[in-house]
């Protein structure tokens, strides 16, 4: 596996382990990732194995939670993403947006009574943040909760939610126009109550080995004890995104260096006028960018993990290096198919498969626009996004 610059020679014993054995994990559960992406499915059946892997917020400790190290989270993320995004998405999901804002956020029965449960895979989460017209503006949303006796009536819609079809619990963020100044609010919605509607959006050209639907709120009850006591306003989805990204941070370097070995063995084994194709300079420059490229993104995921570890991380770090790394895994992706030739087209090779899934990746969880503008206010001190 490429790490040119032998940054695992730093890893503990534990984060070592860690990453071991989530290699060995998706070798030996995963046998053809490309006919899951062809098909549209996800392996419904690996949702309590990675729960028993540990593979869902290994960050976060208490409640049975294994503790990790914040680079032994990010070892998982970019062994998981260079199976597939989907993969990773859906422990993204599940550790940084339903377990961490409980985890955060929660009262201590919501705790007890939800984080073994996800931590285990027994229950599965989604995150409703997105709405139908409002994307990259989510302090714009239109979903609302209202005071209704010891409780709360939540009405509107969400999509693009990964699990969402699949989900036992939704992490809905709403207004609450029982209060002044409408704050936001996060809530617990158990997906089989009255008025709540997952529906899945099919026919994808993107990410297809992740289950993403959206969630209907029409007159849906919830008690007070469903509300996340410990946090309101946009501090509250926001913070669960920052812990995501930097999930993603790390997870494009899996998919890219998965392009990268595969293109690499191609071109040490595909014969051409009578020799290898490596042995031309067009393909060695080709690897050798590239090469370079994701040892760059490698040492800012490892960087991330320091200062993560260290209490240091700012938003604007995370902004920085999930743009980059997923621009690089874009761009090194196109280069690795490129490199196949005409076999790169097909699900035999996985290139085209993650350069299709990063233009997902490119997308959410902040467009790269936005994490652009993003890095622009931090730098001048001026907001162009208001």
């Amino acid at each position: 596996m490429l790490d040119y610059f032998d940054l695992e020679a730093s890893l503990s014993q534990e984060e070592r382990l860690v990453l071991d054995s989530a290699r060995e994990f998706v070798d030996a559960e995963i046998e053809d990732p490309g006919r899951h992406w062809l098909d549209g499915t996800f392996p419904t059946e690996l949702v309590t194995k990675m729960g028993e892997m540990g593979f869902y917020a290994p960050n976060l400790d208490g409640y049975g939670l294994p503790n990790l190290s914040e680079r032994a989270y990010g070892l998982v993320m970019q062994e998981l993403e260079a199976c597939d995004s989907g993969l990773r998405s859906m422990a993204s999901v599940q550790g940084a947006l339903v377990m961490y804002p409980i985890h955060a956020y929660g009262s201590e029965t919501q705790r007890d009574e939800w984080l073994p449960a996800l931590a285990s895979g027994e229950a599965v989460g989604c995150f409703g943040l997105t709405e139908p017209e409002h994307g990259s503006n989510p302090s714009a949303m239109e979903t609302s909760a209202e005071r209704d006796g010891d409780g709360f009536v939540l009405n509107g819609s969400k999509t693009w939610i990964t699990n969402s079809p699949i989900a036992d619990v939704a992490v809905v963020w709403a207004r609450d126009l029982s209060s002044e100044g409408d704050p936001v609010r996060g809530f617990l919605v158990e997906t089989d109550r009255d008025g709540v509607t997952t529906n899945e959006i099919e026919e994808k050209l993107s990410l297809r080995m992740s289950i993403t639907g959206e969630i209907g709120l029409n007159d849906v009850y919830v008690p007070e004890s469903n509300r996340l006591p410990g946090v309101e306003g946009m501090k509250g989805p926001l913070s669960c995104l920052t812990q995501a990204r930097y999930g993603i941070a790390w997870g494009a370097v899996g998919a890219a260096r998965n392009c990268f070995e595969t293109a690499r063995e191609y071109a040490t084994e595909r014969e051409q006028f009578g020799g290898p194709i490596g042995r031309f300079q067009l393909q060695q420059e080709k690897l050798a960018e590239m090469a370079t490229q994701i040892t760059l993104a490698q040492l800012l995921a490892h960087r991330l993990a320091d200062l993560k570890e260290a209490g240091d991380l700012r938003p604007q770090h995370v902004s920085m290096a999930k743009r980059n790394n997923v621009r690089m895994a874009r761009d090194q992706s196109r280069i690795a198919r490129e490199m196949l030739g005409g076999n790169g087209i097909t699900a035999d090779y996985s290139p085209m498969r993650h350069m299709a899934n990063m233009e997902t990746v490119y997308t959410y969880e902040g467009t790269h626009d936005i994490h652009t503008l993003v890095l622009g206010e931090d730098l001048t001190g001026i907001a162009a996004y208001q």
